[in-house]
């Protein structure tokens, strides 16, 4: 197989992770890697987490994130937390901080087995998140999908939490939604330049939210953090609920607290599924033991 390094696939609340160390190395996973792996019956993944050294005063580790697609992403709150168990079972300490393409994130593991991540701030202005054209209020844009006079989804609010987020406010249960249709054509709408996460949200009540994600370079997911942050803060900032809320995925709950600081935190579980060693530019790997 050529050179390998260890990974684990995991998964939090269903959002399937794999995670790379490559701490000792100075290459990267490769995107040709990244879509091999997506591509295998017991490798198919959400996020690649790539762990990597980093010589920064108060930075424990650096997180190369890719998609399945083999782009990068800024962001994963699941996958971080997945990270973090994986570290931590190492290691034995409890809290970490790394540096991702959004920034400085820290983590930490409960005593429960939950683990919190801190998000960071969300971000709001039209040019940072960012949108093609300017809207002085990004609560809701001017975006619809289907017949002019009734559209099937509308005016959604924008933000970023390190990645671009669309949520679609919506009554009827998420589910009866055709995201897998219109995620596609939502996600590369001229509006984006960088693409988004499109998500559809229902308020339960002032605490809880079901949600449901197309998540950018990935598809249909059963768990996205950043777009479970950024649905939170949104409806918050809509005054559809409260700033503690709890966040129905597909794949269970997340509990997000919008702090007085601004900083968004998540905290839920994550899942050890099997290990193994990989090579990090073809994607060729083998199990430690046989997965289940």
């Amino acid at each position: 197989m050529g050179s390998t390094v260890p990974f684990a696939k995991m998964n939090g609340l269903g959002n399937d992770i794999v995670v790379i160390d490559m701490r000792g190395r100075s290459d990267a996973v490769t995107a040709e890697a990244a879509i091999a792996l997506a591509a295998g019956d017991k490798t198919g993944f959400d996020q690649i987490m790539a762990i990597h050294d980093i010589d920064l005063d108060g930075v424990d580790y650096r997180i190369d994130i890719l998609n399945r697609d083999g782009s990068r992403a800024q962001a994963c709150g699941n996958g971080t937390r997945c990270v973090v168990q994986a570290l931590a079972s190492e290691t034995g300490r409890k809290s970490f901080t790394f540096k991702t393409l959004a920034g400085i994130l820290t983590a930490e593991e409960h005593e429960s087995g939950l683990i919190s991540v801190d998000m960071g701030m969300p971000e709001f202005r039209w040019d940072k998140i960012p949108l093609a054209e300017e809207f002085y209020d990004t609560t809701r844009i001017e975006l619809q999908i289907g017949p002019i006079d009734a559209p099937v989804l509308h005016s959604p609010s924008v933000a970023s939490m390190g990645n671009p987020h669309a949520i679609f406010w919506v009554k009827e249960d998420v589910w009866s939604y055709d995201l897998e249709r219109f995620g596609p054509l939502l996600e590369n709408h001229p509006i984006f330049p960088e693409r988004a996460n499109i998500s559809v949200a229902r308020v339960i009540d002032a605490a809880t939210l079901d949600l449901r994600t197309w998540e950018r370079g990935v598809g249909l997911t059963r768990a996205c953090g950043s777009a479970a942050c950024a649905a939170a803060v949104c409806a918050a900032r809509t005054e559809r609920t409260g700033r503690q809320v709890t966040v129905n995925v597909p794949g269970g709950p997340l509990e997000i607290d919008w702090r007085a600081d601004n900083h968004v935190m998540m905290t839920g579980p994550a899942e050890w599924e099997f290990s193994g060693c990989v090579n990090p530019e073809s994607g060729a790997w083998q199990a430690d033991e046989a997965p289940a």
